[in-house]
């Protein structure tokens, strides 16, 4: 069973958040002040990372985890929820909104991919992807997030910042993580384009403005998809870590607010 943390009152609305890779429900600390007065927040740690097990080998990635997130929620009685993910966590809460479209009541995505559409980028990332696999399984932990970091699109960060999270991170456990990081590749993710127009709710993509490769993406998506795009100001890829204030305010005004 994945390890949650509830936060808030239970008859408020319920909001279920979903960290990215190598983070855990504790990286949503820095928000929850401003959301527990709108929201009754549903942090949980995926597959691999915090206090929830190992994903089984062989198991289907996506469609597994979005199950297993699905019967956690089952489990509180929580029916309705606004949906938020950030990077990977977005990129699975996209198939669980596809999964479970009757369970929403918005789906929120930062810093999240909706899938490759090539066989190309497919293959050319699940080598990339198996590249950093192999780093995983036979450098030290600390080593694997130094070179990690180091991505075009973690950029934005400071020496120091980069620092702080290799120490903040360092206690992942790299056995773990092998069993989700390639079962959940956006190799093996699908494409997710369209799926805004398939959903009868409110779609939002938070997007850091100093964020250039997500920034586009974002554009393009919301060119073909009934998806609204929210800029942040100074934020990169990490916009809830970045500028956690604008962020809720944001959130808020377009789940609460808005729907009013």
């Amino acid at each position: 069973m994945l390890a949650l943390s509830a936060h808030g009152d239970s008859r408020k609305p319920a909001l279920v958040m979903l960290h990215g890779f190598l983070g855990s429900k504790n990286d949503w600390d820095t928000v929850l002040p401003s959301l527990l007065s709108h929201f009754y927040c549903i942090c949980i740690d995926l597959p691999g990372h915090g206090q929830s097990s190992a994903l089984p080998w062989g198991s289907s990635g996506f469609e597994q985890i979005s199950n297993a997130i699905q019967t956690r929620l089952n489990s509180l009685s929580i029916g309705k929820y606004h949906l938020l993910g950030y990077s990977l966590g977005g990129r699975i809460a996209l198939h669980l909104a596809q999964a479970y479209p009757d369970n929403l009541l918005s789906l929120s995505l930062e810093s999240s991919h909706p899938g490759l559409q090539s066989i190309a980028e497919r293959q050319t990332r699940a080598r990339s992807d198996h590249s950093w696999s192999e780093k995983l399984s036979s450098i030290p932990i600390e080593s694997f997030l130094s070179q990690w970091y180091q991505q075009g699109v973690f950029a934005e960060l400071t020496d120091s910042k980069r620092q702080a999270l290799i120490r903040k991170r360092s206690s992942n456990n790299s056995e773990v993580l092998l069993t989700v990081f390639e079962p959940t590749s956006l190799a093996k993710q699908k494409d997710l384009w369209q799926l805004p127009n398939q959903l009868q709710l409110p779609c939002h993509y938070f997007v850091g403005a100093d964020d250039a490769k997500f920034s586009a993406l974002a554009s393009r998506w919301a060119s073909q998809a009934n998806i609204q795009v929210h800029a942040i100001v100074d934020a990169g890829h990490n916009v809830h870590l970045a500028s956690p204030t604008l962020f809720c305010q944001q959130l808020i005004k377009h789940l609460i607010e808005d729907a009013q």
